[in-house]
């Protein structure tokens, strides 16, 4: 309940934040680095890896959750499960990703705590309606989330037997972007609305599209889309059909670049020269159009279902001499490089892609 003379609206964050941090605020960052036996350096760097802003040695900022946290942390260290000097790294994989699925909740949490009064008008709700809301809901969100956190580590069950067998991080994969073309000038003329809802109708066809070839979202960027796939067919499939499933008059043209080779994978994100080569890529493709590297044609050249071809090569930064090569569908033709000249639609752009 508020306290007599207290801001409705306060008393409300008051109530639900206690309720979302599992108690009051009571300890100041060196109790906690004191209490968790942690040095205050160390639980400041934690802290700043998820992504928090420090908090002032005189404020008490903290709670219990806190501390039973970091109990746990150093169970994990304790148990070799969890690098000590990779604990800050893992913080930050996780601080990044929970940030993105907060921003989210709490837009669906501010809808939620509004109710519609007598007079049709949306009023906040009182502090009891808050927590009453909250607690409701919480607990199915929490529910939610550890269902889809088990089924993409057994989604991955693949990777944890690699690991075992001593492959570690580092995979045979294709990488792809897809990236909206004139996405900046394009953008400057919309309200947030429909900027949004663009983006949001970009993010929803690009997972389904992909997770309908066994690829994995690695991230999206508002304007483009980094995935990988463990095959070459699937990754020139994802390229081909994205387009065609986002393609309309009023949406911005979509080009798609992908590499194939060997990736190290860390954190949930992916790193390797491969993924370079398919930035790159998508820079020099055009609208609609799909570009992939030598050792990805190689693979996929001699496959009826598909036409391959060699474009000019061209000069982009990290890069001289770079050689696309243009899928598409239809029977494969023969056109090494034997002086065959291509229409000049074909050819790759000559700059980078406009951001």
């Amino acid at each position: 309940m508020s306290e007599p003379g207290q801001d409705p609206a306060a008393a409300a964050r008051e109530a639900l934040e206690r309720l979302l941090l599992d108690g009051p605020r009571r300890y100041t960052r060196l109790q906690v680095a004191e209490r968790a036996g942690m040095p205050p350096q160390r639980t400041q760097r934690l802290w700043r890896a998820l992504g928090f802003p420090d908090a002032a040695d005189d404020d008490p900022a903290f709670t219990d959750a806190d501390l039973q946290a970091l109990g746990v942390l150093s169970e994990l260290i304790d148990s070799g499960f969890v690098d000590a000097e990779t604990e800050a790294s893992i913080a930050r994989a996780m601080g990044q990703a929970l940030s993105r699925l907060a921003d989210w909740q709490a837009d669906m949490l501010a809808h939620a705590l509004t109710r519609t009064g007598p007079d049709g008008e949306r009023r906040p709700a009182s502090p009891d309606e808050a927590v009453a809301v909250a607690r409701e809901l919480l607990p199915k969100m929490r529910d939610i989330q550890h269902y889809v956190w088990r089924r993409h580590l057994a989604a991955n069950a693949d990777r944890l037997l690699a690991t075992a067998a001593g492959q570690g991080d580092r995979r045979e994969l294709a990488v792809g972007f897809a990236d909206l073309v004139g996405y900046t000038s394009r953008s400057r003329g919309m309200g947030g609305r429909e900027l949004g809802a663009m983006v949001e109708d970009f993010e929803a066809i690009a997972t389904e599209v992909i997770a309908q070839r066994r690829a994995r979202v690695v991230k999206t960027v508002g304007d483009g889309v980094l995935f990988t796939a463990a095959s070459a067919v699937d990754a020139v499939e994802i390229g081909l059909r994205l387009p065609e499933a986002w393609d309309t008059e009023e949406r911005p043209p979509l080009r798609v670049g992908a590499a194939f080779g060997t990736v190290l994978t860390r954190l949930g994100d992916v790193y390797s020269p491969v993924v370079n080569m398919a930035s790159r890529l998508t820079s020099l493709a055009r609208p609609g159009t799909v570009l992939v590297d030598r050792v990805l044609a190689d693979q996929v050249r001699d496959l009826p279902e598909y036409r391959v071809r060699p474009l000019r090569r061209v000069s982009v930064r990290g890069y001289d001499h770079l050689q696309p090569w243009l899928v598409r569908r239809g029977k494969y033709v023969e056109d090494a490089d034997d002086g065959h000249v291509f229409d000049d639609a074909d050819e790759p752009g000559d700059h980078e892609k406009e951001r």
